[in-house]
């Protein structure tokens, strides 16, 4: 007895289909947002210029750009987001060929939000987006008497 054997995905269609999907995932998902991404509408209420300077025994030295005074430090091995924060700014900056000297900015909004941006690269980081305890993190650099805007 003899059977056919029918091939149910033969045809060129579904292949073409599944590549047209694959191609409008991937233009999607990498593609610049419309608009130059996130728009911020609040106001901004602290916002300070600070620079990270790393110490020989593994600590790191935060520092008001504007002023030169050190307002705060990161023992060794303590803050790991903060320096896992940096350190992917950083790395934007090397690939860059961007020096260090340049500060990071630390603003805090009206709407309760903390962003960290880096205006070498212009990047920016939502650090609500990690979560309030990883946002807390740097506000506590904000929240000096001799805070300046």
């Amino acid at each position: 007895m003899t059977q056919a054997v029918r091939h149910p995905l033969s045809g060129k269609g579904p292949i073409l289909g599944a590549a047209l999907l694959i191609a409008a995932t991937l233009a999607l998902t990498t593609a610049p947002p419309i608009g130059g991404g996130v728009q911020y509408q609040g106001e901004v209420s602290a916002q300070r210029d600070l620079l990270f300077t790393d110490r020989a025994d593994g600590g790191v030295i935060v520092t008001d750009a504007r002023s030169g005074q050190a307002i705060g430090e990161l023992a060794p091995g303590e803050d790991g987001f903060i320096r896992g924060a940096l350190r992917g700014l950083v790395r934007e900056r090397r690939i860059g060929g961007i020096g260090q000297e340049a500060p990071f900015r630390l603003t805090g909004w009206s709407d309760g939000r903390l962003t960290l941006e880096d205006p070498a690269t212009r990047t920016r980081l939502d650090l609500a987006a990690y979560g309030t305890t990883n946002a807390e993190a740097f506000a506590r650099f904000l929240s000096t008497k001799e805070n300046q805007r």
